[in-house]
């Protein structure tokens, strides 16, 4: 068509004024005003760390969207879905120019994260003023669905969920009657913290750390002297490595048990593998190792035969949600915002039935908390711990 018009206009300038005109009828979708079916190459953004000491839960969650946009690329080769990265590092102090980037890209219709909490307060704003949807496979802060944000939703637990569930773990399953509590001052340790304190009552101790510390001889001190036999570790395996490292190697002969931030194969070569024995690891999501049909299978052939991580499936679901928005024509942000919080429907991996409530909270029927436990140099499942 594009020929037949150039002929009969005629001269170069007109058949590029054409050209311009499919450009921009093909980038229409993602503006916030438009959509339909005709709008291809858009993009989906994974915000999160994949760099950096909390790399290792950031990429299985990548993983995990990636597969999904590939496995929809296949099947629409005609009109493909890109992936667009943003690599936080799991630093808020990052978080708001790469927000930036991603607002600014108008191909960009929705984005999988922010993954941690601390960056979601900062990047989160950004996304809403510009009314780009996102759906966070992984930061757990309750207060994140408390801020009026429309564009904000969550695919699985909060804290709210996480915490408590920890709390009841250490006090029915452990039995322990002096709990010592430590967080890394970040937005997800410090409120996960909180949450268990809820539960657990007042603590043999408590104190804080820094995300980054490499040397906790004071803090060591003062948990061994409490004589606490349980630690609670609000924070990511870095620094629960080091400092259960540390203690373990001051003759410690507690159990820690940490949340979400921690459950990451990486915790274990961090401490150590017989240091981090017997540790036990909480997470608002079932074992992504034993997700349903074909998708540990299709993760393993993927990615070089690695297991699925924490949080995998979970974003491979939600990466979903919107590629299904998008093949149903939802090509604008504004559409695909409006597709997802109305979205009801199974994942294929996590068996969750994704339905948000009017502050993009997953529906809290839907919500489950797991226990898992270091054995033998694995993170293995070791019980749903039950609702109250």
């Amino acid at each position: 068509m594009r020929q037949k018009l150039a002929r009969v206009l005629g001269g170069v300038a007109i058949g590029a004024l054409v050209f311009s005109g499919a450009a921009c009828k093909a980038d229409s979708g993602s503006e916030a005003g438009g959509g339909g079916k005709a709008a291809c190459d858009l993009k989906i953004g994974f915000f999160g760390p994949l760099t950096g000491d909390a790399a290792g839960l950031g990429i299985h969650m990548r993983n995990g969207t990636k597969l999904a946009i590939d496995q929809y690329n296949k099947d629409n080769a005609d009109c493909k879905v890109n992936l667009s990265e943003y690599d936080s590092q799991g630093d808020p102090a990052k978080a708001p120019a790469l927000a930036q980037q991603a607002v600014g890209d108008s191909k960009v219709v929705g984005i999988i994260g922010p993954a941690f909490s601390g960056e979601s307060e900062v990047a989160d704003p950004i996304f809403d003023e510009a009314g780009l949807p996102i759906i966070t496979p992984s930061a757990t802060r309750p207060s994140l669905s408390t801020k009026n944000w429309k564009i904000f939703h969550r695919g699985v637990g909060n804290d709210t969920s996480q915490g408590p569930a920890a709390g009841r773990y250490i006090k029915n399953v452990l039995k322990a009657e002096k709990v010592y509590l430590v967080d890394d001052q970040s937005a997800y340790g410090a409120g996960l913290v909180d949450e268990v304190k809820k539960v657990v009552g007042t603590p043999a101790g408590q104190d804080k750390i820094q995300v980054k510390q490499t040397n906790f001889s004071a803090v060591v001190t003062k948990i061994q002297s409490s004589g606490a036999t349980v630690l609670f570790f609000g924070g990511y395996y870095t620094e629960a490595g080091l400092l259960l490292k540390q203690l373990k190697g001051a003759g410690w002969k507690g159990t820690m048990v940490a949340g979400d931030g921690v459950n990451d194969a990486n915790f274990i070569k961090v401490a150590g593998e017989q240091v981090a024995e017997g540790t036990i690891l909480t997470c608002p999501c079932a074992p992504a190792t034993a997700a349903k049909g074909t998708f540990v299978t299709d993760y393993k052939a993927a990615f070089e035969n690695a297991e699925p991580g924490t949080y995998a499936d979970v974003s491979y679901d939600i990466t979903k949600i919107m590629l299904e928005g998008i093949k149903a024509g939802k090509t604008s942000r504004a559409d695909l915002l409006s597709f997802i919080n109305s979205y009801n429907g199974t994942g294929a991996a996590t068996g969750v039935t994704y339905k948000f409530e009017s502050t993009g909270e997953l529906d809290p029927a839907q919500v489950i908390v797991w226990a898992f436990k270091v054995n033998a140099g694995k993170v293995v499942p070791d019980i749903e711990i039950p609702k109250a």
